[in-house]
């Protein structure tokens, strides 16, 4: 890998895939490496040198169409040749037939190196996965087919100007408009907001996936998300005309800037032409598949970000010459990483990043065991923390890694303070942590079976088990077990609390739970890494399985003492209060 452009190391990658999470066996081993490698050079040979230049040249809203930068669609060009598109669909989609988790590494390599470039091809996969999972054949054929193949892109459609996550409140309306050899035929009218690739000038379509309401008898909408069904709306129609879809307006990010962001008017003259996808009322059921891959590819992508961060903030600690040891008082100036303040914060960026992206791994192993509903349960378990945790804690290492640089860090001349407000996004998008730490305390945990927390629980006591037998590991596996029993009567006491009270501090407890279940992580991969090479890469993750218990897992404890407390300081505070 160039050293002028650190994206994830290749023995990261192959170590988290291969050794750990057996990736590769059966002899695929070969075609994932080759693969990799095809992508890595393509991620520093295309993706990275337009990276800092589509941060100042923004999408162009011009004439109606919106206009990105050519360096980026020609990225995506050569991205499609290669037959990345396609790369995580069955081979009968015309895909190469990857695993999730294979395409898991190849996007955060290109997430390391473009954040926005590899944005359209994770929500375009995103899109054509859902129409090819509930569509007709027709549909599939028409709309999910040149998807597939990296000619059309896609989008999702859901927040409005008034609504935003509070989906029960979108007035976009969907009247039937007689049937066709795509399905029941409507005509749409409404707003969405906040839609990323909402238009461009790269590929030759786009098929915007709509969550729209059909009027009742009473031609009233139904309140609630009940009444939500998803509509497939391209851009341009099968007969080649344009539909009735128009761009009012781009919003103008802080970062992420590569991707347009856009309001986009449906039916302004008239209808925009649209055909329903699957039964009515399903819209957000269908619409949760996309989500969760896309909350899935939020976390990796604010892993790889932090990754990046990283290494440019290790290279540069490792170069920079600055004072001297604490008791000298002459001698040349030493590397800034001989200070221990500089090394703990390297540190901690080492711990966040890396933790982060064996989450996202972890999590898109499980979305491989597609037949497994005992696997797909403890998915939807970790979907909201593999969203949330890489997402605010990957934020810290970039924020970090500002710190190491010092003030060269807060300058557009060093790369830092781009990737931090490239992440600024992420604990935002795809549902904010708040609405990510609702579901994980709510529907995830206290009204659930409790399965899936039974089998993480499994999972949690088999690495301690394990680590029992690895001396330097062994005090480790004792404080693990500790605070998941700390977790579990958190949990039978919000089960009996008030049932609005209970999730006060529910952004708290997902915190905690965040660091418990990386905190297995890290001793699961330090396990891994006592056994066979001794080498500083596996020294290096055993003495950072270590900080993150020493100095990281504590924080957990505390957190839930805030929730264990009931604290509602901030719940009373009556807006005039503040």
């Amino acid at each position: 890998m160039s050293e002028a452009t650190p994206l994830i190391r290749r023995d990261e990658i192959d170590f988290l895939l291969f050794d750990w999470l057996g990736c590769g066996e059966g002899g695929t081993r070969d075609v994932i490496e080759a693969t990799m490698d095809v992508a890595t050079r393509l991620a520093e040979d295309m993706f990275v040198p337009c990276a800092a230049r589509s941060d100042i040249v923004e999408p162009e809203l011009k004439d109606g169409a919106v206009h990105v930068l050519p360096e980026i669609a020609a990225a995506l060009r050569q991205y499609t040749e290669l037959g990345l598109f396609s790369a995580s669909f069955d081979e009968s989609l015309g895909g190469l037939g990857l695993s999730a988790l294979v395409c898991s590494a190849l996007y955060a390599q290109f997430a390391a190196a473009n954040i926005s470039a590899a944005g359209y091809p994770m929500l375009s996969n995103a899109n054509a996965r859902v129409i090819a999972a509930f569509g007709t054949q027709a549909q599939i054929d028409s709309f999910a087919r040149p998807g597939i193949e990296g000619r059309w892109y896609g989008t999702m459609c859901l927040s409005e100007p008034q609504a935003g996550s509070s989906l029960g409140d979108i007035r976009t309306r969907a009247v039937k408009d007689g049937e066709d050899a795509l399905g029941l035929r409507f005509r749409l009218t409404g707003n969405k907001m906040w839609i990323s690739g909402g238009d461009q000038d790269i590929s030759e379509n786009i098929v915007h996936l709509v969550l729209a309401k059909e009027p009742g008898p009473d031609g009233a909408l139904i309140e609630g998300t009940a009444g939500i069904s998803l509509f497939i709306v391209p851009k341009i129609l099968p007969d080649g005309t344009r539909n009735d879809v128009t761009i009012a307006g781009l919003n103008h990010k802080m970062g992420y800037r590569g991707v347009p962001n856009c309001l986009v008017n449906f039916g302004e003259a008239g209808g925009a032409v649209g055909w329903r996808l699957g039964e009515a009322g399903y819209g957000l059921k269908y619409m949760f598949q996309m989500m969760n891959e896309a909350r899935i590819a939020v976390g990796t992508g604010a892993a790889a970000l932090a990754y990046r961060g990283y290494m440019h903030a290790l290279r540069y600690a490792g170069e920079r010459l600055q004072g001297r040891r604490i008791g000298e008082r002459s001698g040349n100036p030493v590397p800034i990483i001989a200070h221990a303040d500089v090394r703990a914060m390297l540190l901690r960026q080492k711990v966040y990043a890396e933790g982060a992206l064996a989450l996202c791994f972890y999590c898109a192993d499980l979305a491989d065991a597609h037949g497994d509903m005992a696997l797909q349960d403890l998915l939807g378990l970790l979907t909201p923390v593999a969203k949330s945790w890489p997402s605010e804690f990957g934020l810290i290492a970039n924020d970090l890694a500002i710190q190491v640089h010092g003030g060269y860090g807060y300058t557009r001349d060093f790369e830092v303070e781009r990737l931090w407000r490239d992440n600024r996004l992420n604990p935002i998008h795809e549902g904010t942590t708040g609405i990510q730490a609702q579901d994980l305390l709510g529907r995830k945990l206290l009204r659930s079976d409790g399965r899936a927390l039974q089998l993480l629980r499994a999972r949690v006591e088999d690495t301690a088990r394990r680590v029992g037998a690895v001396a330097p590991l062994a005090e480790h596996g004792a404080a693990l077990l500790g605070i998941f029993d700390d977790i579990d009567e958190t949990l039978a006491a919000l089960a009996k609390a008030d049932p609005v009270g209970a999730f006060d501090n529910a952004t708290w407890f997902l915190r905690a739970f965040g660091h418990a279940v990386v905190a297995w992580l890290w001793l699961d991969i330090a396990i891994l890494a006592t056994g066979g090479v001794d080498d500083d890469f596996r020294r290096g993750k055993l003495k950072a399985c270590r900080f993150f218990f020493e100095s990281e897992l504590p924080q957990a404890r505390a957190w839930l003492q805030i929730v264990n407390s009931e604290s509602s300081a901030h719940s009373e505070m009556a807006p005039s209060e503040f």
